[in-house]
């Protein structure tokens, strides 16, 4: 898409440390940063991202620290070194007309004192960790959702949009025909639903292949409770953290991606993808799942594992074809971008927020 000179905006983006941009394996929040990054670019603005120094992007990148914090066997969510992105940003605010943080609630005090505007998008549940105090606070910081279901415990924040996540694209594997086995992706935590897939896979005689990251002690405590045991009972099989493309090739095989955890999730990536692959979701009716999965067609919304085994013996049914254009067209990075540039304008404009009447 070409663009007047006069229509490029300078964008600082900041990313969380604990992966480069893009993540090799396993990351959420930086995919997305890595898809913005990329997409601004190549629409002719003059983009800056906040990062790792192992990043690998076509903008200028700013190195804060020389490698992500992951690779270095860092564990946990390097929020404590957060301050180190903000710092590095903050010496560079002048430059820019608008900055984008995705570091959630620790850009807050960037966002109320730095020079130029910064828009926030938070990846996170917001109803936990003193989240809605926070909000509460800070509400002057311009606020992005990435699903309604995200900010409706705080319907005061000040939002100026819900912008759905965009990954899936004309590249991503595609198979027509319905596979043999569930797939599974995510950390192994409890809240990803793990063992309740891991009990949908023994009531229906299909196969569970579970691709997923485990660093963390809870992580390891999941793999070794749950999901070895499953493996030893052939339920299951646990291929670890795998690389995109490989990560993708599973989910196109699979019969169904199930997401099963019975917390909130904020947005749900893996189902996007899911669904660009042609795969249908059998997924818990809870979080931002409820806003990406349409019932009956491009997969299946549920209460418990009754109805999880219900939507197993009819989701071969679905039409994969149409599952697949459903996502290129409501969740590509094309929209997202177009969304996102119109924020970053309203923003310069003072235009009013977004309070989702």
């Amino acid at each position: 898409m070409s663009r007047k000179s006069s229509d490029r905006l300078r964008i600082g983006l900041l990313a969380p440390l604990v992966t480069p941009i893009p993540p090799p394996a396993y990351a959420g929040t930086e995919r997305i940063v890595a898809v913005l990054a990329a997409g601004l670019h190549e629409r002719g603005h003059q983009v800056t991202l906040y990062a790792a120094g192992d990043s690998d992007v076509p903008c200028k990148l700013v190195s804060v620290l020389p490698r992500s914090l992951w690779a270095d066997g860092f564990t946990g969510d390097g929020r404590q070194l957060t301050p180190l992105v903000l710092a590095a940003a903050w010496r560079d605010a002048d430059q820019f007309d608008v900055l984008h943080s995705h570091l959630d609630s620790t850009g807050f005090l960037f966002a109320r004192h730095c020079s130029r505007p910064v828009l926030t998008t938070l990846h996170n549940r917001l109803d936990t960790e003193g989240m809605p105090l926070l909000l509460s606070e800070f509400s002057d910081v311009p606020l992005v959702a990435i699903s309604d279901n995200q900010r409706r415990w705080s319907p005061e924040a000040n939002w100026v949009a819900t912008i759905h996540h965009g990954t899936a694209t004309r590249d991503s594997v595609f198979s027509e025909k319905p596979g043999d086995y569930l797939a599974l992706v995510g950390r192994m935590t409890w809240e990803k639903g793990i063992e309740e897939a891991i009990e949908l896979a023994r009531r229906t005689g299909i196969p569970l292949k579970i691709a997923g990251k485990a660093h963390e002690p809870d992580e390891q405590a999941m793999l070794e409770q749950a999901v070895q045991p499953a493996v030893a009972d052939g339920v299951a099989e646990f291929v670890g953290e795998l690389q995109p493309n490989e990560r993708d090739v599973l989910i196109a095989g699979a019969l169904a991606t199930v997401m099963l955890g019975a917390w909130p999730e904020p947005f749900g990536l893996v189902a996007i993808e899911s669904m660009a692959a042609g795969t249908p979701v059998i997924a818990r009716r809870a979080g931002g799942l409820t806003e990406t999965v349409q019932h009956g067609q491009t997969g299946f919304l549920v209460d418990d594992l009754i109805e999880a085994q219900a939507a197993v013996e009819r989701v071969a049914d679905l039409d994969r074809e149409a599952i697949r254009q459903y996502a290129l067209k409501k969740f590509s990075p094309e929209l997202m971008i177009d969304r996102y540039e119109s924020v970053y304008r309203a923003l310069l404009n003072g235009d009013a927020p977004d309070r989702g009447d």
